[in-house]
């Protein structure tokens, strides 16, 4: 369980952080840069959330919490020796991608294929979904970016793209299964 009773600690106030470990780093660095883009995706599906109900409001409760894992996990650099069987770290697992799956394909099939991009908007969950979308998909790049040079857990990355594909098929569904969709006009404007 994590315990703050002090919110600032000063320890940050020369540029540099720390990873779960104790390993002090820049705040620039690749790693921070993906967890932060992951902590802004939460955010951004914390304000989705105050426009849904029900199993559309569970679902994204818990993307929410294992984003928190995701951070933890990306926070946590790889350890051969202690990322073992039993290992201490906090880590996505392919159970929590497969749950997306689950829920992507559920959601997926009633909706009417698309003959179009969607353009965000529609109704107000939908719109920020879509919002937060695009900052998942920026939490991916940075941590592509990150595993180019050190090692990032292959769940984590595979969890991160399917955040993305569930949001935008989420979206769809909250946007009355698709009916509500605005879809892209090509070259209508020229």
């Amino acid at each position: 369980m994590v315990r703050l009773t002090k919110i600032y600690t000063r320890g940050g106030d020369q540029g540099e952080t720390s990873l779960v470990g104790g390993e002090r780093r820049r705040k620039d660095d690749r790693r921070f840069a993906a967890i932060g883009a992951v902590e802004e995706a939460n955010a951004a599906i914390g304000l989705a959330r105050q426009h849904c109900t029900g199993e559309a409001d569970a679902m994204l409760a818990r993307i929410q919490h294992d984003l928190f894992d995701l951070g933890a996990d990306l926070a946590t650099p790889a350890d051969p020796e202690k990322d073992g069987a039993g290992c201490g770290s906090l880590r996505i697992l392919q159970t929590q991608v497969d749950r997306l799956e689950r829920e992507i394909d559920a959601m997926n099939e009633k909706l009417k294929p698309l003959d179009s991009f969607v353009l965000p908007g529609g109704t107000p969950a939908a719109a920020n979904l879509h919002l937060a979308r695009t900052i998942m998909r920026r939490a991916e790049r940075r941590m592509v970016k990150l595993a180019a040079d050190e090692a990032v857990n292959p769940a984590a990355m595979r969890y991160a793209n399917r955040v993305s594909d569930h949001l935008f098929v989420l979206g769809r569904h909250l946007n009355d299964d698709g009916r509500r969709d605005v879809l892209w006009v090509k070259g209508i404007n020229r």
